[in-house]
């Protein structure tokens, strides 16, 4: 848990800061005591609890409990709540009493025989005081490190002030920004099945590739987050972070070694590839929709402007087809669209190969397509052409067959218990523990995709102000299937 051989004989300290808030209990205490059941957590290690909740140590302990139970079910070890719990401590801070970082240091003990991972599970405009408090305290110098929680921002000025009050006390190199669709399994992956196999990446690129689909769909609508989600939508709620970063391990090139900062390079390369959307091209390259009454999960829906009690030019939905001006994706569009109230809950990215350029098989030969779904399961599927089995009068029948890359159906049938999926806090809690900051994203990376995103956001304003309405628990506005029938194409449904 380190990230020099300087720290080698400091204790190991974990400080979640937003200890009793709703993502600690659903992901991050489910994901710390995984971690410990599976051996990875230092024997030394403690774990800190810091919010403003006055709670005592048995109640605290006892709702961390419930949460892990709740989340984990059949999959946690009779043993490891007595391994875990006694761990863990609880103390009550208020981020804007003066003496927050006196108190915590009272309770941490002396810092240099310390090497501390802060996880601020908190609002953003909290991370300025509260990493002022750690400086001012003595309690941010290397090789302690930060993890910090999205939204960073909703426009590249914010995020800009954002970074900064946490650069004042973490370097670069000490700061890590979460985003966890980089800690699932099948994005992880993503990385082995182009770097590590040679069938694939000779194919990975305009001459073989005629377009990329990242889909990320949600049956749910805004519920309690409708004041958040207003002021923000799905463009820079969804697109700025988990869309883009989708995109950038689909089209990043291959990186000279698997060190971060190689890999991240790659990515911000993309980023500032990607073609800038303006007034002029707004509406024949994005679609933006706002659910308005109808049934979604069974349950009937008001509409985003009833719900909220006023009207809104907030999206819903959104899809944009990007492209990204390189020579290895000319011509090959990238469509993203994420939406809420749609009729299935799912993420996936479709890989459409070209057609192969003379099929003595006439139509019957459809061109192969790699899917990657990331939920609500996990799995990898390449569809080929195959003959149809048994005999035929007019010659060879061809079908398509789907190869499946999945890990849990390599178990399937053979008495083997599948991998339990992890939770992706998993990955990156043990990654920032261990001072490996390759899946988190870098300060240019988020503000080369902020300074993409604040293009369309500018060019909404000017010429596509309002979304149209789609009906609650159907598939989006129209629009978003015109923006690929104008390309002869067709969205994977």
């Amino acid at each position: 848990m380190s990230l020099s051989t300087s720290s080698a004989n400091r204790k190991p300290v974990f400080v979640l800061v937003g200890g009793t808030g709703d993502l600690a209990l659903r992901m991050l205490w489910p994901s710390l005591a995984m971690l410990d059941q599976d051996g990875f957590l230092d024997k030394d290690l403690r774990i800190i609890s810091v919010a403003r909740e006055a709670v005592d140590r048995p109640a605290f302990l006892e709702r961390v409990s419930s949460a892990v139970q709740k989340r984990i079910g059949a999959d946690l070890e009779a043993t490891t709540l007595d391994q875990f719990l006694p761990r863990l401590s609880h103390i009550a801070l208020d981020a804007s009493d003066p003496q927050w970082g006196a108190k915590l240091k009272a309770e941490l003990g002396e810092p240099d025989a310390l090497e501390v991972v802060y996880f601020l599970s908190v609002s953003p405009s909290l991370f300025k005081p509260i990493c002022e408090h750690l400086e001012s305290a003595g309690l941010s110098k290397s090789p302690n490190r930060v993890i910090i929680e999205k939204p960073l921002g909703r426009d590249l000025a914010s995020s800009k002030v954002i970074n900064d009050s946490v650069a004042h006390a973490f370097d670069e190199a000490r700061t890590f920004r979460i985003d966890h669709y980089l800690g699932k399994e099948t994005v992880q992956n993503l990385l082995a099945l182009r770097f590590a196999n040679t069938v694939f990446e000779p194919l990975w690129n305009a001459q073989s590739i005629d377009h990329v689909q990242v889909s990320v769909s949600e049956t749910v609508g805004t519920g309690d987050r409708l004041g958040y989600y207003d002021d923000y939508g799905a463009l820079r709620d969804m697109v700025q972070n988990h869309l883009l970063q989708l995109v950038c391990l689909l089209a990043m090139e291959p990186p000279s070694n698997f060190n971060a900062d190689a890999l991240r390079d790659e990515k911000v390369k993309v980023l500032r590839s990607l073609k800038p959307i303006t007034a002029d091209n707004v509406r024949d390259v994005t679609a933006r929709g706002q659910y308005g009454p109808g049934f979604a999960e069974g349950k009937q829906v008001a509409g985003y402007e009833a719900e909220k009690g006023s009207p809104s030019n907030t999206e819903t939905y959104v899809a944009i087809k990007a492209e990204i001006a390189n020579w290895r994706w000319a011509g090959t569009p990238f469509y993203l669209r994420t939406g809420k109230t749609l009729p299935s809950r799912t993420t996936e990215v479709v890989i459409q190969f070209r057609p192969v350029p003379h099929s003595i098989f006439g139509s019957a030969a459809q061109p192969n397509r790699l899917v990657i779904r990331l939920q609500p399961d996990e799995d990898i599927k390449l569809t080929v052409m195959n003959k149809a089995p048994g005999l035929s009068a007019d010659g060879m029948q061809l079908q398509p067959l789907d190869l499946s890359l999945s890990l849990s159906n390599a178990f399937d049938g053979n008495g083997d218990k599948p991998p339990r999926r992890r939770i992706a806090y998993e990955r990156l809690i043990l990654d920032a523990l261990n001072g490996n900051n390759a899946a988190f994203v870098r300060r240019d990376e988020v503000e080369a995709a902020w300074a993409w995103v604040d293009g369309i956001s500018a060019a909404w304003a000017e010429a596509y102000p309002k979304p149209q309405i789609y009906p609650a628990g159907t598939n989006g506005p129209m629009s978003a299937y015109m923006l690929l029938d104008r390309d002869h194409r067709v969205w994977n449904d």
